[in-house]
């Protein structure tokens, strides 16, 4: 089995927790190596990448580093408010997955309120229309009421 890559984004509102799920998500991310070569950060959400700015977590936060997240106030990564198109045809589809293909992902983790878990939806729409298996695109509640 050919190791894949993982990539996390933050969206919406920060809130006093939504650093310690980005924690949970990279920190067990690198506990399997056997598995899951690079663990990446999307710097403002989908909207950051699709610009294309990305965080390699081994570099941003070595070691015991990546415990501040623990305690680090606001969304470590950055946020966004873009919404995805309803509309799976879109041009956006295509360009999310030749991103996902150029960094080798095969894990993807959102965090977020509603509207992010509508990406993950829309996320795992387009992946099942397309027949594409080799994606896990998971979403991560950044409060209790989500």
């Amino acid at each position: 089995m050919s190791r894949k890559n993982l990539i996390v984004g933050q969206s919406g509102g920060p809130t006093a927790v939504i650093n310690s799920s980005l924690y949970g998500v990279v920190s067990e991310g690198m506990r399997h190596p056997e598995a899951i070569e690079h663990v990446y950060g999307m710097i403002n959400g989908i909207e950051g990448f699709l610009n294309g700015t990305v965080l390699d977590f081994a570099e941003a936060l070595p070691g015991e580093k990546l415990d501040g997240l623990k305690v680090t106030p606001g969304a470590y990564l950055g946020s966004c408010r873009y919404k995805l198109p309803e509309n799976l045809t879109d041009a956006v589809y295509p360009q999310l997955f030749e991103k996902f293909e150029k960094y080798n992902i095969g894990y993807f983790f959102y965090i977020g309120g509603n509207d992010s878990m509508d990406t993950v939806d829309k996320l795992s729409k387009y992946l099942n229309t397309k027949g594409i298996t080799d994606i896990t695109v998971v979403g991560a509640p950044k409060t209790i009421d989500n």
